[in-house]
Protein backbone atom coordinates (compact mmCIF):
# COMPACT_ATOMS: atom_id res chain seq x y z
CA UNK A 1 0.00 0.00 0.00
CA UNK A 2 1.05 3.41 -1.24
CA UNK A 3 1.03 5.51 1.88
CA UNK A 4 0.95 9.91 0.99
CA UNK A 5 3.15 11.06 3.58
CA UNK A 6 2.81 14.57 3.01
CA UNK A 7 -1.32 14.37 2.84
CA UNK A 8 -1.28 12.22 6.56
CA UNK A 9 1.43 15.31 7.52
CA UNK A 10 -0.61 17.97 6.42
CA UNK A 11 -3.64 16.38 8.17
CA UNK A 12 -1.64 16.30 11.77
CA UNK A 13 -0.34 19.92 10.97
CA UNK A 14 -3.93 21.46 11.09
CA UNK A 15 -5.74 19.54 14.25
CA UNK A 16 -8.65 21.98 13.82
CA UNK A 17 -10.00 19.84 10.74
CA UNK A 18 -10.93 16.70 12.56
CA UNK A 19 -11.94 18.49 15.48
CA UNK A 20 -14.41 20.56 13.03
CA UNK A 21 -14.91 17.93 10.48
CA UNK A 22 -18.74 16.82 10.16
CA UNK A 23 -19.54 12.73 10.72
CA UNK A 24 -21.95 12.04 8.22
CA UNK A 25 -23.21 8.49 9.19
CA UNK A 26 -24.15 6.89 12.80
CA UNK A 27 -21.29 4.96 13.00
CA UNK A 28 -18.95 7.46 12.14
CA UNK A 29 -19.93 9.87 14.49
CA UNK A 30 -20.62 7.19 17.36
CA UNK A 31 -16.92 5.82 16.41
CA UNK A 32 -15.83 9.29 17.74
CA UNK A 33 -17.78 9.68 20.80
CA UNK A 34 -16.87 6.14 21.61
CA UNK A 35 -12.82 6.98 21.42
CA UNK A 36 -13.91 10.22 23.33
CA UNK A 37 -15.67 8.24 26.15
CA UNK A 38 -12.66 6.11 26.32
CA UNK A 39 -10.20 8.76 27.24
CA UNK A 40 -13.00 10.42 29.26
CA UNK A 41 -13.76 6.96 31.14
CA UNK A 42 -9.63 6.68 31.88
CA UNK A 43 -9.27 9.94 33.01
CA UNK A 44 -12.60 9.83 35.32
CA UNK A 45 -10.95 6.72 36.98
CA UNK A 46 -7.47 8.27 37.39
CA UNK A 47 -9.39 11.10 39.00
CA UNK A 48 -11.32 8.86 41.39
CA UNK A 49 -8.15 6.70 42.30
CA UNK A 50 -6.42 10.07 43.11
CA UNK A 51 -9.15 11.32 45.01
CA UNK A 52 -9.43 7.80 46.88
CA UNK A 53 -5.08 8.02 47.56
CA UNK A 54 -5.88 11.82 48.97
CA UNK A 55 -9.03 11.75 51.07
CA UNK A 56 -9.43 7.77 51.94
CA UNK A 57 -6.38 7.54 54.73
CA UNK A 58 -8.53 8.15 57.91
CA UNK A 59 -12.37 7.77 58.59
CA UNK A 60 -12.67 11.40 58.84
CA UNK A 61 -11.05 11.72 55.38
CA UNK A 62 -13.08 9.11 53.94
CA UNK A 63 -16.37 10.66 55.35
CA UNK A 64 -15.43 14.18 53.77
CA UNK A 65 -15.01 12.11 50.54
CA UNK A 66 -18.78 10.49 50.66
CA UNK A 67 -20.10 13.93 51.40
CA UNK A 68 -18.54 15.06 48.50
CA UNK A 69 -19.96 12.73 46.08
CA UNK A 70 -23.39 12.84 48.22
CA UNK A 71 -23.35 16.50 47.59
CA UNK A 72 -23.30 16.13 44.20
CA UNK A 73 -26.98 14.85 44.07
CA UNK A 74 -28.84 18.03 44.40
CA UNK A 75 -27.16 20.13 42.10
CA UNK A 76 -26.73 17.98 39.26
CA UNK A 77 -31.21 17.23 40.29
CA UNK A 78 -31.29 20.72 39.49
CA UNK A 79 -29.47 20.86 36.41
CA UNK A 80 -31.02 17.70 34.47
CA UNK A 81 -34.60 18.94 35.27
CA UNK A 82 -34.05 22.57 34.55
CA UNK A 83 -31.83 22.03 31.39
CA UNK A 84 -30.33 18.71 30.34
CA UNK A 85 -34.67 17.56 30.27
CA UNK A 86 -35.24 19.88 27.48
CA UNK A 87 -32.52 19.78 25.41
CA UNK A 88 -32.10 15.82 25.48
CA UNK A 89 -36.01 15.54 24.48
CA UNK A 90 -36.68 18.77 22.27
CA UNK A 91 -33.87 20.82 21.24
CA UNK A 92 -32.00 18.74 18.58
CA UNK A 93 -35.21 17.71 16.88
CA UNK A 94 -36.34 21.57 16.86
CA UNK A 95 -33.05 22.98 15.79
CA UNK A 96 -32.82 20.55 13.24
CA UNK A 97 -35.49 20.74 11.46
CA UNK A 98 -36.04 24.96 11.45
CA UNK A 99 -31.85 25.68 10.44
CA UNK A 100 -33.00 23.73 7.00
CA UNK A 101 -34.98 26.33 6.57
CA UNK A 102 -33.37 29.46 7.54
CA UNK A 103 -30.03 28.96 10.13
CA UNK A 104 -30.38 32.55 11.71
CA UNK A 105 -33.91 31.61 12.61
CA UNK A 106 -32.78 28.41 14.81
CA UNK A 107 -29.93 30.45 16.41
CA UNK A 108 -31.97 32.90 17.68
CA UNK A 109 -34.70 30.30 18.75
CA UNK A 110 -31.68 28.64 20.54
CA UNK A 111 -30.57 31.93 22.47
CA UNK A 112 -34.05 32.34 23.70
CA UNK A 113 -34.68 28.96 24.72
CA UNK A 114 -31.25 29.53 26.51
CA UNK A 115 -32.21 32.64 28.15
CA UNK A 116 -35.81 31.35 29.80
CA UNK A 117 -34.33 28.25 31.11
CA UNK A 118 -30.90 30.23 32.49
CA UNK A 119 -32.88 32.37 34.58
CA UNK A 120 -35.21 29.29 35.75
CA UNK A 121 -32.26 27.35 36.74
CA UNK A 122 -30.57 30.93 38.56
CA UNK A 123 -34.25 31.07 40.29
CA UNK A 124 -34.26 27.34 41.46
CA UNK A 125 -30.52 27.46 42.47
CA UNK A 126 -31.19 29.92 44.87
CA UNK A 127 -33.81 28.37 46.21
CA UNK A 128 -31.28 25.49 46.94
CA UNK A 129 -28.39 27.26 48.15
CA UNK A 130 -31.50 28.77 50.98
CA UNK A 131 -33.36 25.58 52.14
CA UNK A 132 -29.90 23.11 51.52
CA UNK A 133 -30.08 22.30 54.90
CA UNK A 134 -33.60 20.73 55.02
CA UNK A 135 -33.50 18.87 51.63
CA UNK A 136 -29.83 17.58 52.82
CA UNK A 137 -31.72 16.42 55.73
CA UNK A 138 -34.60 14.76 53.61
CA UNK A 139 -32.56 12.78 51.40
CA UNK A 140 -29.71 10.93 54.12
CA UNK A 141 -30.72 8.13 56.25
CA UNK A 142 -29.17 7.79 59.43
CA UNK A 143 -25.93 5.94 59.07
CA UNK A 144 -24.36 9.53 58.23
CA UNK A 145 -22.84 11.20 60.96
CA UNK A 146 -23.62 15.05 62.17
CA UNK A 147 -20.35 16.70 60.55
CA UNK A 148 -20.63 15.03 57.47
CA UNK A 149 -23.98 16.19 56.87
CA UNK A 150 -22.30 19.79 57.19
CA UNK A 151 -19.56 18.83 54.89
CA UNK A 152 -22.48 18.03 52.41
CA UNK A 153 -24.81 21.46 52.96
CA UNK A 154 -21.36 23.45 52.16
CA UNK A 155 -20.29 21.63 49.37
CA UNK A 156 -23.77 21.65 47.87
CA UNK A 157 -23.79 25.59 47.53
CA UNK A 158 -20.31 25.46 46.10
CA UNK A 159 -21.19 23.18 43.59
CA UNK A 160 -24.37 24.77 42.20
CA UNK A 161 -22.05 27.42 40.27
CA UNK A 162 -20.84 24.66 38.30
CA UNK A 163 -23.74 23.64 37.06
CA UNK A 164 -24.35 26.74 35.33
CA UNK A 165 -21.29 26.50 33.11
CA UNK A 166 -22.87 22.99 32.90
CA UNK A 167 -26.00 24.66 31.46
CA UNK A 168 -24.74 26.97 28.73
CA UNK A 169 -21.99 23.76 27.83
CA UNK A 170 -24.89 22.16 26.66
CA UNK A 171 -26.48 24.40 24.71
CA UNK A 172 -23.34 24.36 22.82
CA UNK A 173 -23.30 20.90 23.20
CA UNK A 174 -26.92 20.40 21.22
CA UNK A 175 -25.72 23.00 18.48
CA UNK A 176 -22.77 21.48 17.20
CA UNK A 177 -24.53 18.12 17.17
CA UNK A 178 -27.33 19.18 15.16
CA UNK A 179 -24.51 20.03 13.14
CA UNK A 180 -23.53 16.34 13.03
CA UNK A 181 -20.01 18.18 15.03
CA UNK A 182 -19.09 15.45 17.65
CA UNK A 183 -15.80 15.21 18.07
CA UNK A 184 -15.60 18.46 20.61
CA UNK A 185 -18.50 17.74 22.50
CA UNK A 186 -16.98 14.29 23.14
CA UNK A 187 -13.73 15.50 24.08
CA UNK A 188 -15.08 17.93 26.89
CA UNK A 189 -15.68 15.37 29.82
CA UNK A 190 -11.88 14.75 29.56
CA UNK A 191 -11.41 18.78 30.29
CA UNK A 192 -13.65 18.38 33.11
CA UNK A 193 -11.97 16.02 35.15
CA UNK A 194 -8.55 17.85 33.87
CA UNK A 195 -11.05 20.24 36.08
CA UNK A 196 -10.94 18.74 39.15
CA UNK A 197 -7.46 16.95 39.27
CA UNK A 198 -6.23 20.00 39.22
CA UNK A 199 -8.09 21.83 41.96
CA UNK A 200 -7.43 18.48 44.11
CA UNK A 201 -3.84 18.99 43.12
CA UNK A 202 -3.31 22.28 44.22
CA UNK A 203 -5.56 23.11 46.78
CA UNK A 204 -6.21 19.75 48.79
CA UNK A 205 -3.37 20.96 51.57
CA UNK A 206 -5.09 23.85 52.17
CA UNK A 207 -8.54 23.10 51.52
CA UNK A 208 -9.24 19.75 51.90
CA UNK A 209 -12.35 18.27 50.58
CA UNK A 210 -13.72 21.65 49.48
CA UNK A 211 -10.78 21.02 46.85
CA UNK A 212 -12.57 18.88 45.26
CA UNK A 213 -15.70 21.27 44.92
CA UNK A 214 -12.94 24.33 43.35
CA UNK A 215 -11.93 21.66 40.84
CA UNK A 216 -15.39 20.78 39.60
CA UNK A 217 -16.00 24.59 38.91
CA UNK A 218 -13.06 24.75 37.16
CA UNK A 219 -14.00 21.45 35.02
CA UNK A 220 -17.33 22.73 34.33
CA UNK A 221 -16.15 26.34 33.02
CA UNK A 222 -13.16 24.08 30.83
CA UNK A 223 -16.19 21.62 29.51
CA UNK A 224 -18.16 24.86 28.32
CA UNK A 225 -14.94 26.37 26.84
CA UNK A 226 -13.67 23.90 24.68
CA UNK A 227 -16.75 24.02 22.75
CA UNK A 228 -17.52 27.78 22.26
CA UNK A 229 -14.99 28.61 19.50
CA UNK A 230 -16.48 26.11 16.91
CA UNK A 231 -20.57 27.33 17.72
CA UNK A 232 -18.84 30.69 16.73
CA UNK A 233 -17.36 29.59 13.67
CA UNK A 234 -20.60 27.75 12.49
CA UNK A 235 -22.28 31.10 12.64
CA UNK A 236 -23.77 31.16 16.15
CA UNK A 237 -25.06 34.76 17.29
CA UNK A 238 -26.08 35.43 21.06
CA UNK A 239 -29.40 37.06 21.23
CA UNK A 240 -30.55 38.73 24.19
CA UNK A 241 -33.84 38.16 23.77
CA UNK A 242 -36.86 36.28 25.68
CA UNK A 243 -39.74 36.16 23.34
CA UNK A 244 -41.46 32.87 23.93
CA UNK A 245 -44.24 33.69 21.28
CA UNK A 246 -41.18 33.15 18.76
CA UNK A 247 -41.35 30.36 16.37
CA UNK A 248 -40.54 26.80 17.81
CA UNK A 249 -40.63 27.80 21.23
CA UNK A 250 -43.88 26.64 22.40
CA UNK A 251 -43.25 23.52 20.97
CA UNK A 252 -40.22 23.25 23.15
CA UNK A 253 -41.99 24.13 26.08
CA UNK A 254 -44.35 21.47 25.01
CA UNK A 255 -41.98 18.85 24.54
CA UNK A 256 -40.23 19.47 27.41
CA UNK A 257 -42.33 18.93 30.20
CA UNK A 258 -42.68 15.08 29.96
CA UNK A 259 -39.12 14.53 29.97
CA UNK A 260 -38.22 16.80 32.36
CA UNK A 261 -40.69 14.29 34.85
CA UNK A 262 -38.72 11.37 32.89
CA UNK A 263 -35.27 12.73 34.48
CA UNK A 264 -37.19 13.41 37.72
CA UNK A 265 -38.17 9.99 37.97
CA UNK A 266 -34.09 9.27 37.61
CA UNK A 267 -33.20 11.69 39.67
CA UNK A 268 -35.72 10.88 42.42
CA UNK A 269 -34.27 7.02 42.04
CA UNK A 270 -30.77 8.38 43.04
CA UNK A 271 -32.08 9.95 45.87
CA UNK A 272 -33.56 6.65 46.54
CA UNK A 273 -29.94 5.39 46.39
CA UNK A 274 -28.19 8.17 48.42
CA UNK A 275 -30.96 7.31 51.22
CA UNK A 276 -30.79 3.51 51.14
CA UNK A 277 -27.10 3.63 51.00
CA UNK A 278 -26.76 6.24 54.13
CA UNK A 279 -29.19 4.20 55.74
CA UNK A 280 -26.78 1.32 55.81
CA UNK A 281 -23.71 3.40 56.92
CA UNK A 282 -19.97 2.43 56.51
CA UNK A 283 -19.34 3.92 52.94
CA UNK A 284 -22.01 2.28 51.47
CA UNK A 285 -22.55 5.17 49.23
CA UNK A 286 -19.19 5.41 48.48
CA UNK A 287 -18.87 1.99 47.38
CA UNK A 288 -22.28 1.66 45.42
CA UNK A 289 -21.48 4.63 43.35
CA UNK A 290 -17.69 2.93 42.54
CA UNK A 291 -19.43 -0.09 41.43
CA UNK A 292 -21.82 1.69 39.40
CA UNK A 293 -18.90 3.91 37.48
CA UNK A 294 -17.52 0.74 36.43
CA UNK A 295 -20.62 -0.39 35.31
CA UNK A 296 -21.20 2.68 33.35
CA UNK A 297 -18.42 2.23 31.22
CA UNK A 298 -19.26 -0.44 28.68
CA UNK A 299 -22.78 1.53 28.58
CA UNK A 300 -21.00 5.17 27.64
CA UNK A 301 -18.97 3.07 25.16
CA UNK A 302 -21.32 1.81 23.27
CA UNK A 303 -24.97 2.62 24.53
CA UNK A 304 -24.43 6.16 24.68
CA UNK A 305 -22.44 7.18 21.95
CA UNK A 306 -24.91 5.24 19.49
CA UNK A 307 -27.79 7.00 20.76
CA UNK A 308 -26.30 10.09 20.82
CA UNK A 309 -24.82 10.23 17.13
CA UNK A 310 -28.47 8.49 16.08
CA UNK A 311 -30.70 11.29 16.89
CA UNK A 312 -29.70 13.78 14.98
CA UNK A 313 -30.06 11.53 11.80
CA UNK A 314 -32.90 9.84 13.00
CA UNK A 315 -34.72 13.27 13.45
CA UNK A 316 -34.46 13.80 10.11
CA UNK A 317 -35.98 10.91 9.02
CA UNK A 318 -39.26 11.06 11.43
CA UNK A 319 -41.67 11.41 8.74
CA UNK A 320 -44.02 8.75 7.30
CA UNK A 321 -42.33 9.52 3.89
CA UNK A 322 -38.96 8.23 5.52
CA UNK A 323 -40.26 5.86 7.94
CA UNK A 324 -38.84 3.08 6.13
CA UNK A 325 -35.36 4.60 6.76
CA UNK A 326 -35.88 5.20 10.34
CA UNK A 327 -36.36 1.64 10.94
CA UNK A 328 -33.72 0.91 8.98
CA UNK A 329 -31.76 3.03 11.27
CA UNK A 330 -33.08 1.74 14.55
CA UNK A 331 -32.54 -2.11 13.09
CA UNK A 332 -28.96 -1.26 12.21
CA UNK A 333 -27.69 0.36 15.55
CA UNK A 334 -29.60 -2.07 17.85
CA UNK A 335 -26.90 -4.68 16.48
CA UNK A 336 -24.72 -2.99 16.56
CA UNK A 337 -25.10 -2.04 20.27
CA UNK A 338 -25.38 -5.91 21.22
CA UNK A 339 -22.42 -6.39 18.98
CA UNK A 340 -20.12 -4.90 21.15
CA UNK A 341 -22.12 -4.44 24.67
CA UNK A 342 -22.87 -8.55 25.40
CA UNK A 343 -19.16 -9.79 25.42
CA UNK A 344 -18.36 -6.23 27.39
CA UNK A 345 -20.98 -7.37 30.17
CA UNK A 346 -19.42 -10.90 30.18
CA UNK A 347 -15.80 -9.42 30.35
CA UNK A 348 -16.78 -7.06 33.29
CA UNK A 349 -18.29 -9.70 34.75
CA UNK A 350 -15.07 -12.46 34.40
CA UNK A 351 -12.49 -9.37 35.57
CA UNK A 352 -14.47 -7.39 38.08
CA UNK A 353 -11.97 -7.89 41.18
CA UNK A 354 -8.37 -6.74 38.91
CA UNK A 355 -11.02 -4.30 37.40
CA UNK A 356 -11.87 -3.00 40.95
CA UNK A 357 -8.43 -3.30 42.15
CA UNK A 358 -6.85 -1.48 39.09
CA UNK A 359 -9.29 1.38 38.97
CA UNK A 360 -9.89 2.23 42.89
CA UNK A 361 -6.74 -0.31 44.28
CA UNK A 362 -4.76 2.67 46.17
CA UNK A 363 -2.85 1.97 48.79
CA UNK A 364 -5.28 3.32 51.06
CA UNK A 365 -8.47 1.41 49.77
CA UNK A 366 -8.50 -1.98 51.88
CA UNK A 367 -9.15 -5.48 50.11
CA UNK A 368 -12.65 -5.87 52.07
CA UNK A 369 -13.46 -2.67 50.01
CA UNK A 370 -12.30 -4.52 46.85
CA UNK A 371 -14.21 -7.30 47.27
CA UNK A 372 -17.40 -5.80 48.28
CA UNK A 373 -17.41 -3.53 45.06
CA UNK A 374 -16.38 -6.38 43.01
CA UNK A 375 -19.22 -8.51 44.30
CA UNK A 376 -21.52 -5.30 43.49
CA UNK A 377 -20.40 -5.22 39.67
CA UNK A 378 -20.78 -8.54 39.26
CA UNK A 379 -24.53 -8.27 39.92
CA UNK A 380 -24.62 -4.70 37.57
CA UNK A 381 -22.83 -6.26 34.57
CA UNK A 382 -25.74 -8.55 34.01
CA UNK A 383 -27.79 -5.45 32.98
CA UNK A 384 -25.32 -3.73 30.91
CA UNK A 385 -26.65 -4.92 27.72
CA UNK A 386 -30.24 -3.80 28.57
CA UNK A 387 -28.98 -0.75 29.45
CA UNK A 388 -27.12 0.07 26.65
CA UNK A 389 -29.61 -0.85 24.25
CA UNK A 390 -32.14 1.43 25.76
CA UNK A 391 -30.02 4.49 25.14
CA UNK A 392 -30.94 4.07 21.36
CA UNK A 393 -34.90 2.94 22.35
CA UNK A 394 -35.23 6.27 24.56
CA UNK A 395 -33.61 8.64 21.81
CA UNK A 396 -35.82 6.88 19.37
CA UNK A 397 -39.01 8.04 20.96
CA UNK A 398 -37.62 11.35 20.97
CA UNK A 399 -36.74 11.82 17.45
CA UNK A 400 -40.62 11.02 17.07
CA UNK A 401 -41.83 13.69 19.32
CA UNK A 402 -42.43 11.19 21.29
CA UNK A 403 -41.46 11.92 25.03
CA UNK A 404 -44.96 11.01 26.73
CA UNK A 405 -44.40 6.96 26.67
CA UNK A 406 -40.18 7.33 28.14
CA UNK A 407 -41.70 9.17 31.10
CA UNK A 408 -44.62 6.82 31.84
CA UNK A 409 -42.33 3.78 31.41
CA UNK A 410 -39.49 5.67 33.56
CA UNK A 411 -42.56 6.18 36.31
CA UNK A 412 -43.05 2.36 36.13
CA UNK A 413 -39.54 1.56 36.50
CA UNK A 414 -38.86 3.79 39.47
CA UNK A 415 -42.09 2.95 41.38
CA UNK A 416 -40.38 -1.07 40.95
CA UNK A 417 -36.70 -0.11 41.79
CA UNK A 418 -38.59 2.12 45.39
CA UNK A 419 -39.86 -1.30 46.03
CA UNK A 420 -37.65 -3.59 45.26
CA UNK A 421 -34.66 -1.87 46.81
CA UNK A 422 -36.68 -1.01 50.11
CA UNK A 423 -37.43 -5.04 50.35
CA UNK A 424 -34.06 -5.72 49.82
CA UNK A 425 -32.73 -3.58 52.05
CA UNK A 426 -34.54 -3.20 55.22
CA UNK A 427 -35.84 -6.63 54.98
CA UNK A 428 -33.39 -9.01 53.69
CA UNK A 429 -30.00 -10.37 54.26
CA UNK A 430 -29.16 -8.95 51.09
CA UNK A 431 -28.56 -5.22 52.65
CA UNK A 432 -26.20 -3.50 49.98
CA UNK A 433 -26.71 -5.91 47.66
CA UNK A 434 -29.95 -5.87 47.75
CA UNK A 435 -29.87 -2.22 45.55
CA UNK A 436 -27.57 -4.15 43.14
CA UNK A 437 -30.29 -6.54 42.49
CA UNK A 438 -32.90 -4.15 42.16
CA UNK A 439 -31.01 -2.02 39.40
CA UNK A 440 -30.06 -4.69 37.37
CA UNK A 441 -33.88 -6.10 37.66
CA UNK A 442 -35.58 -2.83 36.67
CA UNK A 443 -32.78 -2.61 34.07
CA UNK A 444 -34.10 -5.78 32.08
CA UNK A 445 -37.94 -4.16 32.87
CA UNK A 446 -37.46 -0.82 31.34
CA UNK A 447 -35.74 -2.13 27.99
CA UNK A 448 -38.39 -4.67 27.33
CA UNK A 449 -41.37 -2.03 27.76
CA UNK A 450 -39.24 0.59 25.66
CA UNK A 451 -39.08 -2.31 23.01
CA UNK A 452 -42.30 -3.47 23.36
CA UNK A 453 -44.09 0.10 22.74
CA UNK A 454 -41.57 0.95 20.25
CA UNK A 455 -42.20 -1.50 18.09
CA UNK A 456 -46.37 -0.81 18.36
CA UNK A 457 -45.04 3.05 17.75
Amino acid sequence: MHLRLPSVLSQLARPANWLEQSQNSILSAATIITAANIISSLSSLITTRYMISVFFDSASSQQAYEAFRLAFQVPDLVFQLVVLGALSAAFIPIFTRYKKDDLSKAFKMSSIMMNVLLILFIVVSIFVAIFARPLTQLRIGQGIPVEEVEIIIRLTRIMLLSQLFFAVSNFMTGILQSFHRFVLPALSPIFYNVGILLGVYLFAPTFGIYSAAIGVILGAFLHMAIQIPLVLKLGYKYTFSFDINFDGIKEFFRLMPPRVIALGASQFRNLLLGFFTTSLGNLSFVIMQLALSLMIIPIRFFGVPIGQASLPFLSEFSSQTDRSRFRHLIIQSLHQISFLSFPASVLLLILRVPLVRLAFGASNFSWENTLLTSRLVAVLALSVAAQALGQLLIRAFYALHDTRTPLYIALVDLVLYCIIAAVLVFFTPLKIYGIAVATMLTAFIEFFFLLVFLNKK
